[in-house]
């Protein structure tokens, strides 16, 4: 039980600590795809250093939500990382604590709280960001509903381990139509509550046309440094569930050696890295969508959730 237990707190150490190093080397590729030197991909860790060493200015207008939105955004993809497969095959000491569903629900508690942050400190651009982060959100919603019916069909459960054990793991379930269009689906949904383009710019300065990023605009200091920490462990934590439950389980450990778990680390890294460079590719390959035009991208996400789900009903 204790190791267990100890692989559950690795793998939140993963998350925390290797998070920054995904978004630093996905703006390095980006530059350099636009035949630009680029960042250093340890400049995220660079930000958040100096961040934390600043002093915050806080309004005194602002209420207990704008203090706390950052810690709750912290804090919820370090919950999520309990949950889900990060470097191990096989169910950890809190794995059946929450399944997909829960998961999504903790990490929409964080942008929950963020955006009533922007709210409540009062910057024009803040609500403006906090209403069009929850248009995307009620587009996004039906999509998450419709994939994990559809994983509950084929797998009987919504739980991550059990998942990739019953859909992932046999290499014939991989190239199943329904299969295919939930990964389609589910990636554009990464593109979306991530704030990417074609969506939203990341990198974007011009806050009329910010979406994700302008909810945290009136931060500085720590609160600055959270949130754009816990924005970098969100889409960790959302790599790691498009990867190690619906593509392959591949680079996760399946015994419970601290060798073997330790050398899951770089693997896992490996694989991710394959998909940034697919990301970054599609990024670097369109352009920011019209406000209006972002239904448009939704709803698409929603017609190829629907139509794998209906797939997997005519094979029943």
């Amino acid at each position: 039980m204790w190791d267990r237990i100890l692989y559950n707190l690795l793998q939140v150490a993963v998350v925390i600590g290797f998070a920054p190093l995904v978004e630093g080397i996905i703006s390095r590729l980006k530059e350099n795809l636009q035949s630009k030197r680029g960042p250093s991909v340890i400049q995220p860790y660079r930000d958040i250093w100096k961040l934390l060493h600043k002093d915050e200015i806080v309004s005194e207008q602002s209420s207990w939500i704008f203090r706390a939105a950052p810690y709750v955004s912290f804090s919820a993809p370090v919950f999520v990382a309990l949950l889900i497969p990060v470097l191990t095959r096989y169910p950890l000491f809190f794995a059946f604590m929450g399944d997909m569903l829960g998961g999504g629900f903790i990490l929409a508690l964080g942008g929950f709280f963020a955006t009533l942050a922007a709210v409540d400190a009062a910057n024009p651009y803040g609500p403006m960001g906090a209403s069009r982060t929850r248009m995307v959100g009620f587009l996004a919603e039906p999509v998450f509903i419709v994939v994990f019916l559809t994983v509950s069909f084929v797998a009987g459960s919504t739980i991550p381990y059990i998942v990739q054990t019953r859909w992932v793991t046999p290499i014939a379930n991989f190239f199943e139509p329904a299969h295919v269009l939930l990964m389609i689906a589910f990636l554009m949904l990464i593109l979306a509550e991530d704030g990417r383009i074609p969506v939203d710019s990341p990198s974007g300065q011009f806050e009329l046309a910010m979406i994700d990023r302008s909810k945290s605009l009136e931060y500085s200091g720590r609160g600055a440094a959270l949130m754009k920490w816990a924005g970098a462990m969100k889409f960790f934590v959302l790599i790691c569930i498009y990867l190690n439950v619906l593509v392959t389980p591949w680079g996760l450990a399946k015994g419970t050696q601290p060798l073997e778990v330790l050398l899951a680390i770089p693997l896992v890294l490996l694989k991710m890295f394959g998909f940034i460079l697919v990301l970054v590719v599609i990024e670097s390959s369109l352009a920011k969508l019209r406000l209006f035009r972002i239904t448009e991208f939704l709803g698409a996400a929603f017609v190829t959730s629907l139509v794998a789900l209906l797939t997997r009903l005519s094979e029943i």
